[in-house]
């Protein structure tokens, strides 16, 4: 019996297609992740597990998910390592999810969090390259027009903390 078949049967709910499975799954998985993430006193069994669900998350939209979805998953991914300072997973994720939003030409919002998220990564190891990308996310934030989703990309990149005396090298990596 399936998965979802198998919970079907165990909650009395209707069973769900494979597409509506991976849909749901990667939503919840998601905003699980989100509920870690802003768990103040995470253990390392939360660190494990907000890792995990965010590569679940991601692995969901892998099958149902549009460039949007992708680059999103990739943007959640490359955050939870760099909170975690993992900083080379954490830039391998940010570089998927700011060349899927430049190769989809996805919107300004989309490629603002792909340098977001490069600044984040970088801000572990290259501070120079992170601040190149703080400006490009700036730069890429004029084409954003409705002011929550401002709103949001200017809270996230003030979360960024740069060492000004680590500064020193090339920029955009």
């Amino acid at each position: 019996m399936s998965t979802t078949a198998t919970s079907a049967v165990k909650t009395g709910e209707p069973a769900l297609t494979e597409t509506q499975f991976h849909k749901k799954m990667a939503v919840d998985l998601f905003n699980e992740t989100w509920t870690l993430l802003d768990k103040p006193d995470r253990t390392p069994e939360d660190d494990a597990l907000m890792s995990h669900s965010a590569h679940a998350s991601r692995l969901h939209w892998g099958f149902v998910g549009n460039a949007e979805n992708l680059a999103i998953g990739e943007w959640q991914v490359a955050r939870v390592h760099a909170v975690l300072r993992q900083p080379d997973t954490a830039l391998y994720h940010a570089r998927r999810a700011l060349e899927t939003a430049l190769q989809h030409q996805l919107h300004p919002f989309h490629v603002a969090f792909g340098h977001e998220a490069m600044a984040r990564a970088l801000s572990l190891t290259q501070p120079q390259a992170a601040l190149a990308h703080l400006a490009a996310a700036r730069q890429a934030a004029a084409g954003i027009t409705d002011p929550e989703d401002l709103k949001l990309l200017e809270g996230d990149l003030a979360t960024i903390s740069i060492s000004s005396e680590n500064v020193a090298g090339p920029g955009l990596v």
